[in-house]
């Protein structure tokens, strides 16, 4: 595993000085340090005052800012400030502007609202992470690049367009190939020359965001939109090191976000950076499987939290404080799950603009006896104490979840056969049933080779309807070697280009399961039906395969429905020396924890019994172990830690108890 680069753990977020005067900046430094503040991230939507005209550059104010911190020993994470186009630049060149999924060309401003595909912001995007790496790359302390803010949305204008073409070119080479994959002969969509083909907006072949008349068209689409802004990164990235050869360059994902192939996206990254704001009725478990996601991207490696909220967000719909020692928790658990970085969003509260709610460190109260600060005056002295004992941990984990871009699209284009199926729900539900017995899981890709899945001893595979070249074969392999295989309803239905494979589902996986899904039947909201687990019983919702077994035995049968009465609901086939379980219906948590226990027990792993709401996480270093045990709500819990006793938890310095006491969002770190 490769290790964090920070030779200390950054505490700290962005800072937006250019919005207040120089007299404020004085302050902020002062009550910012004394609340062991040691970082900031700068410069992240300042190209309008870098570069107020297309040949004229201004970094006189930047400079002050940069001086500040450097004597006042922050680190700095410095932002390329290309989220937002300055003004000139749209009004010189209009065509800079995307153009949305209704055919509408934007004017000046929001921000993400350059084209990817743009020239002219290729050109000055580049040019201006370049001159900042030209005067600030050889400082010690700048210790992170950020390039950007938060990459997403999409564009459908004319730059796109031919762009979308040249990309098709060089992926299918002739139009006879593209006519195959996208199955153009459904309602005679047949391209003759390359200029027919258009990007699948509402004025196309896209029905609505969700919808698409040919999904490999759009699938593809999707791809080619994330490597257009993946170049775009790439382009400020090679700025940045003809200056700066050595300075990690990130920028901040936002965990399960759907437009962008975050696999694909973290092999240009020198380290995984993500922003964390759950909603406040968030699942712990969601929270944590997003940080799993972040580590996984990079194999394990630890990852940046670049932003989190001190107290409320502004941009939710209920958008409510974080209790006391809330904040608190919510950092402890992305350490525990692989974080070695603290920052928020923000530092200093904002005056004015539509964030001018988010909460801060410093508040509209401009004082240092707020609530929040003194709750991030405690969690600095704490990490200030731990200091390095917290980094460069690993996660040990068993269990690998297969979490796939090209699926999530493909999945969620599907027309029929359930509207309430979302790929995200799916992949979650499995999660939180090991989450529930505190058992280590990463997301993976799905293209690991049998070997790179052989440290895994269960893969999952929820809704894998898309299988791409190769993932089959590779997956046989693994159960082959001695691996579980779980999967479910609607896998292995289409290739790569979201065509169906016939000969019966789930497709490439029909051998390995041992079961065909002859038909899928979808429910409505108001139906369900009772799934048989030997003398235990559970509900099924959504969905419910109709299947026959081809060498599987089932685990659980359907009841109360006469047409499929008795039919297998989950079921396990013996496989080479591993074996591999089909679920037909969407469980609801006692059929999934009675799945989860038996593949627990069936494999002997770690696992922790918690009351509701407690989390235990472990990261092991090169000599010791750290258990996190986290009261992720409100209720107070005693918890069994006689296993621990006599341990030191880091962050009082006590030993622990036969017994602990957890107040609400109480949080104990235990080396063993």
């Amino acid at each position: 595993m490769k290790r964090t680069p920070f030779k200390a753990f950054l505490f700290g977020g962005d800072w937006n000085p250019e919005q207040w005067s120089k007299e404020i900046w004085l302050n902020d430094m002062q009550i910012l340090s004394n609340a062991g503040i040691n970082e900031a991230t700068i410069n992240v939507f300042s190209w309008a005052q870098l570069q107020p005209s297309e040949n004229e550059y201004d970094f006189s104010t930047l400079d002050d800012i940069i001086q500040l911190l450097m004597r006042y020993h922050f680190n700095i994470v410095l932002a390329t400030s290309t989220a937002a186009v300055p003004a000139w630049m749209a009004k010189r060149y209009p065509d800079v502007e995307r153009t949305d999924f209704e055919g509408r060309q934007h004017r000046f401003g929001e921000r993400h609202n350059a084209c990817p595909n743009s020239p002219i912001f290729r050109k000055y995007s580049a040019r201006l992470a370049g001159k900042l790496a030209e005067r600030y790359g050889h400082l010690e302390q700048v210790v992170c690049w950020h390039i950007s803010n938060e990459y997403g949305g999409s564009c459908y204008c004319d730059h796109c367009a031919k762009a979308f073409r040249t990309w098709l070119k060089h992926k299918y080479q002739s139009l006879e190939v593209l006519n195959e994959a996208w199955s153009t002969y459904f309602w005679g969509h047949t391209f003759y020359e390359w200029d027919e083909i258009f990007p699948p907006n509402i004025l196309g072949d896209g029905i609505d965001e969700n919808h698409t008349t040919l999904s490999g068209m759009s699938v593809d689409y999707r791809r080619f939109i994330s490597d257009s802004m993946l170049r775009n990164f790439v382009d400020e990235k090679e700025a940045i090191r003809q200056f700066d050869l050595t300075t990690p360059i990130t920028t901040n994902l936002m965990g399960t976000y759907k437009n962008l192939d975050y696999f694909k996206w973290a092999k240009e990254m020198d380290l995984v950076s993500w922003d964390n704001y759950p909603s406040c009725n968030t699942p712990p478990s969601f929270t944590a499987m997003s940080h799993d996601l972040m580590r996984g991207l990079k194999r394990g490696q630890p990852f940046m939290l670049m932003e989190q909220a001190p107290s409320q967000q502004n941009w939710q719909p209920y958008n409510s404080v974080k209790l006391p020692g809330q904040m608190r928790e919510l950092s402890y658990q992305a350490i525990a799950h692989g974080a070695d970085t603290i920052q928020y969003f923000q530092l200093r509260q904002s005056r004015g603009g539509t964030e001018k709610f988010h909460s801060a460190i410093i508040s509209h109260a401009d004082t240092d006896q707020t609530r929040i600060l003194k709750e991030t005056k405690r969690l600095g002295e704490e990490l200030a104490a731990c200091g390095t004992q917290l980094m460069n941990g690993r996660t040990e984990a068993k269990v690998g979840i297969i979490f796939d871009w090209d699926n999530y699209w493909a999945f969620e284009y599907l027309s029929g056969p359930n509207v309430r199926l979302k790929y995200v729900d799916q992949i979650h539900r499995y999660y939180a049933a090991f989450y529930r017995r505190n058992v280590a899981m990463d997301l993976i890709p799905a293209d690991l080779s049998a070997e790179e899945m052989a440290q895994y001893d269960i893969v999952i595979a929820p809704v894998l309807m898309m299988i791409k070249s190769g993932v089959a074969d590779h997956l046989k392999q693994f159960v082959n070697n001695g691996g579980t295989f779980v999967t479910t309803f609607l896998s292995g239905i289409s290739d790569e280009h979201d065509n169906v494979i016939i000969g019966g589902y789930p497709g490439p996986f029909r051998q390995l399961c041992g079961i065909w899904a002859e038909e899928v039947d979808a429910f409505p909201p108001e139906k369900t039906i009772k799934v048989q687990f030997g003398n235990r019983s559970a509900i099924g919702s959504m969905i419910a395969s109709i299947s026959h077994l081809e060498g599987a035995a089932a685990l659980a049968t359907y009841q109360d429905d006469v047409f499929y009465q008795g039919m297998p609901a989950v079921s396990v086939n013996h496989f080479g020396h591993g074996q591999a379980y089909y679920v037909g219906t969407v469980l609801d948590n006692d059929g999934l924890d009675l799945l989860a226990d038996q593949l627990i027990m069936d494999h002997h792993l770690t696992n922790y019994s918690t009351p509701e709401n407690v989390e235990i996480s472990v990261r092991s270093y090169d000599d010791y172990k750290l258990y996190y045990i986290l009261n992720t709500g409100k209720a107070v819990h005693k918890l069994d830690t006689s296993a621990l006793a006599g341990k030191k938890n880091l962050l009082s310095g006590a030993s622990v108890g036969a017994e602990t006491t957890l107040q609400p969002y109480d949080v104990l770190i235990i080396r063993a």
